[in-house]
């Protein structure tokens, strides 16, 4: 069939694919919705002869009858289930080799991912140079939070009257 190189990037791309949005996925099985990602970033499926529908039924075929996902083995069954289809022209071992070579060394596409842009608003908004009044007394110069002290009033217990400029001196004058 293929070559082992072939065979450990198409190993390597099962894997990737396998952990495509899922923080808790080890790698080592593929879930539907990934195995379809898949065959649509590596151009498995062109809309004539393999279409997403033909990747769900394989997908479906290759899977344990109760499980929800494919290991590495299944996912080898389901490209050579679809190599056929894919490759009409080609035998079998070639059309197999064809769809590992479009499926080998991929990873995972991401576009039309949508990214958080700071404009308009949103700036505004979360710059604490432009907060008035009591908001303002939460941050630092540097926009830095405060914390707590930013946000409860903490009594003084100094003795001292509030916003007095020479507080904590009289020791020092009483000891002359």
């Amino acid at each position: 069939m293929a070559g082992s190189t072939d065979m450990a990037s198409l190993e390597e791309s099962f894997r990737k694919f396998a952990i495509y949005g899922d923080t808790k996925a080890t790698g080592q099985e593929m879930n539907g919705k990934n195995w379809a990602k898949l065959c649509k970033d590596c151009k498995v499926t062109d809309g004539k002869s393999v279409t997403g529908t033909d990747v769900d039924i394989v997908f479906s075929k290759v899977k344990g009858k109760t499980a929800r996902v494919i290991n590495y083995e299944e996912f080898k069954k389901a490209l050579e289930e679809l190599a056929p289809k894919r490759f009409k022209d080609k035998s079998k071992e070639e059309a197999y080799e064809a769809i590992c070579q479009l499926v080998a060394g991929k990873e995972p596409i991401n576009v039309g991912v949508t990214k958080a842009k700071t404009v308009g608003a949103v700036e505004r908004l979360t710059d604490t140079s432009k907060y008035t009044g009591s908001h303002k007394e939460r941050f630092d110069e540097s926009g830095k939070g405060k914390g707590k002290s930013g946000r409860e009033n903490i009594v003084d217990t100094s003795g001292y009257v509030s916003a007095y400029k020479n507080a904590g001196t009289y020791d020092a004058k009483v000891k002359k």
